[in-house]
């Protein structure tokens, strides 16, 4: 019998299973894999499984169990409706037995940080802006966070890995990475395999600024949530370089649905976005944080600044592009 291996984890109609348990249900009864929810990757003698968005890299297809090449059948969890509360309260309690939190002080991460009340990591250049919000975030909410400062120097060598491994080589894709990167070899240098993160709240509730003046707001969303898999599938890639992953409450099946129940008006109106996160918010973090429009990762870390003047410096005045092309190819030998 071959062996069984897990990455991440997985629960059944809200109830956390150890890996012991969904060995015994996999070899004894698969078909209560198809109501498996979590965020996981599996495989036992010829079969594999993924969790039905595919957060967890892995063989196959995701939301399957394949055996032999060929899928036996979809895992779709469907636990019972609940309020966006409801919904997000469950999706972090869910994660927070163990890792650590990615804060950078806005109200994804510092709700997320709340909820889990696990040790927190913030990164960026020194004196940084995501540094200092995450400090204080940290101190309001009376949880530890290390700050992790990085330099250019640093910076310009984690580039090749970063660009070499994540799907999508564009300037805005490879300075939120980069960001990341750092966060990862933090935790994985610290024993830390799960990185709880904010990530998909923006799409999810409408907090880009570019929101605020879309004629087609609905569509908007609906075309950037579809673009989350995407998202994940390049945060999983630099964090599997450190042995870690990232972790995703708002990208639960209940946040999702709960969210996707919301008008898009609802969530961004009169010159206000985040509006349905922001309101569960302020119920468990203070209003500061609650309400606070924090800067893009990679902005607010000092990492897209940067890569501009690591792209004059090797001479790429006017094209970060041609730098991160230049890199790739270098990478690959070309």
């Amino acid at each position: 019998m071959a062996s069984f291996e897990c990455t991440g984890w997985v629960e059944q109609d809200g109830t956390r299973l150890s890996k012991a348990e969904v060995e015994k249900i996999v070899r004894g009864d698969p078909e209560q894999v198809r109501s498996f929810g979590g965020e996981f990757a599996f495989s036992f003698d010829d079969c594999s499984a993924r969790d039905h968005f595919g957060i967890i890299p892995g063989p196959g297809p995701k939301g399957a169990l394949v055996c032999n090449g060929k899928v036996r059948f979809a895992i779709a969890p469907d636990p019972a409706p609940s309020s966006l509360e409801e919904a997000i309260v469950t999706a972090i309690k869910l994660r927070s037995d163990e890792g650590i939190t990615a804060l950078s002080g806005g109200v994804d991460s510092s709700l997320v940080a709340a909820l889990a009340g696990r040790d927190c990591v913030s990164v960026g250049l020194p004196g940084s802006h995501d540094l200092a919000r995450a400090r204080q975030a940290a101190e309001l909410l009376g949880l530890s966070c290390t700050e992790v400062e990085i330099t250019p120097e640093d910076i310009e060598s984690a580039l090749p890995s970063v660009i070499a491994a994540i799907p999508r080589k564009d300037p805005v894709n490879t300075s939120i990475a980069v960001t990341l990167y750092f966060v990862a070899q933090w935790a994985g240098e610290h024993g830390y395999q799960r990185i709880l993160a904010g990530q998909g709240a923006d799409e999810l509730f409408g907090g880009y600024s570019r929101y605020l003046a879309s004629p087609t707001l609905e569509e908007d969303l609906a075309r950037d949530v579809a673009g989350l898999e995407l998202q994940a599938a390049r945060d999983q890639a630099v964090a599997a370089l450190h042995g870690t992953y990232l972790s995703m409450p708002y990208l639960d099946i209940r946040v999702m649905r709960a969210a996707a129940a919301i008008p898009a008006q609802e969530k961004v109106c009169n010159g206000q976005r985040k509006i349905p996160l922001r309101a569960v918010a302020e119920r468990y973090i203070p209003q500061e944080l609650a309400g606070y429009r924090k800067k893009a990762m990679q902005y607010g870390s000092g990492v897209w600044g940067v890569l501009k003047k690591l792209a004059r410096k090797n001479g790429y005045k006017t094209s970060v592009q041609d730098y991160i092309d230049h890199i790739g190819q270098v990478k690959h030998g070309h």
